[in-house]
């Protein structure tokens, strides 16, 4: 067999394995097994899971010739089937951040929310609708409230100038979060420092009412939240120099007007304000990310959602893997001069723009 061949072959086997993979994850099958920490034969995983057998047995002939999951008999003779601890280790909900099974979900999810459409894009060159993608949509924003839990608050916000943002957090000052969502980040910061105010923004009003509704569960008196696109802010004298600190969080590559967004947060900013953007860790050139260990998943979830939402209406269609040049050289031309890239220890996948606002000449 060729290299290709085999190439061929190992693409083949890794696509279907990643779409049962999904399927198991969604069930807790790998959280199951975990959990058992011994070979089991299906009846006791089924029971376990309960799961089907028969729908069980086919899964687990996946995962053992995918070498997911190790194949072993009883005493008696029967087939018995365990995760092994390594594994599980990348697999389930107890692994944390090291968990790359939830993102098995990704690929199956957008599939079913938009083959078709990027299908038809590809020869009309239109967007999609952002309302074409709910259920993704959702599994994305779990996946977002499940980082912003375990990291915002004890590492992202500390990391800032070196704890220097955190200090001026408690003291007080304005914030502003840009395409928040359900505003789980917003709340955690309004909770976090009652001393200062929080306003979130998205153009998403189903969003925008459960996140009012989850501030007013949770007490916040410091936290309003607008219905408002970002790229009509501006010269909007309303919002001129409001805020000491905007964030926005893998949001701008998915604006259909992403330059007028960067210069609405730069409207939006007092004289020697910040802005922490927070996206793709990557570079603008395929020729930059041929090295990149996850390139060709990003590439494929970037062609089968962001880049169709950012072009919707006429939009810009960045896609998720504009990459570092393109992003800065859109900074500038948004108006910040002082733009530092960062790393981030607590994640992997995503660079820190860290921008401030010039100070007014005196």
């Amino acid at each position: 067999m060729s290299d290709f061949a085999q190439k061929m072959t190992d693409i083949l086997n890794h696509g279907a394995l990643n779409l049962a993979m999904a399927i198991g994850y969604k069930n807790r099958i790998f959280d199951v097994m975990e959990n058992l920490e011994r070979p089991a034969p299906i009846p006791e995983i089924a029971d376990a899971a309960e799961l089907d057998p028969r729908y069980l047995k086919e899964w687990l002939g996946v995962m053992v010739t995918g070498e997911i999951v190790e194949l072993s008999q009883t005493t008696t003779g029967e087939n018995a089937y365990f995760l092994p601890p390594a594994h599980a280790a990348f697999l389930t909900r107890k692994a944390g951040s090291s968990n790359l099974g939830v993102y098995t979900q990704e690929i199956p999810l957008l599939t079913a929310c938009a083959m078709d459409a990027v299908n038809n894009g590809m020869k009309t060159g239109q967007g999609i609708a952002f309302s074409q993608y709910p259920e993704f949509q959702a599994f994305m924003g779990q996946l977002a409230d499940a980082k912003h839990k375990e990291v915002l608050i004890q590492h992202f916000l500390p990391s800032v100038e070196d704890g220097k943002l955190v200090e001026r957090l408690k003291s007080g000052i304005r914030v502003c979060d840009l395409g928040c969502g359900q505003g789980l980040a917003v709340n955690l910061m309004a909770r976090a420092f009652p001393k200062s105010t929080f306003v979130g923004m998205d153009n998403h009003e189903t969003a925008i009412r459960t996140a009012q509704h989850q501030a007013l569960k949770m007490g916040l008196s410091n936290v309003d939240y607008r219905i408002k696109d970002a790229a009509a802010i501006d010269g909007d004298e309303a919002f001129c120099a409001r805020f000491d600190f905007v964030c926005a969080f893998d949001a701008i590559h998915d604006q259909q007007k992403p330059l007028a967004a960067l210069k609405s947060i730069h409207w939006m900013l007092a004289p020697g304000g910040l802005f922490s953007m927070v996206d793709i860790k990557a570079g603008t050139d395929h020729r930059d990310n041929l090295d990149h260990p996850m390139g060709a998943f990003l590439y494929t979830v970037s062609l089968m959602h962001c880049m169709p939402i950012g072009r919707y209406d006429n939009g810009a269609g960045l896609g998720m893997m504009w990459g570092r040049e393109k992003a800065l050289e859109m900074l500038a031309q948004a108006g910040f001069e002082q733009v530092e890239v960062l790393e981030m220890a607590h994640d992997g996948f995503n660079l820190h723009y860290l921008c401030r606002k010039k100070q007014d000449k005196k």
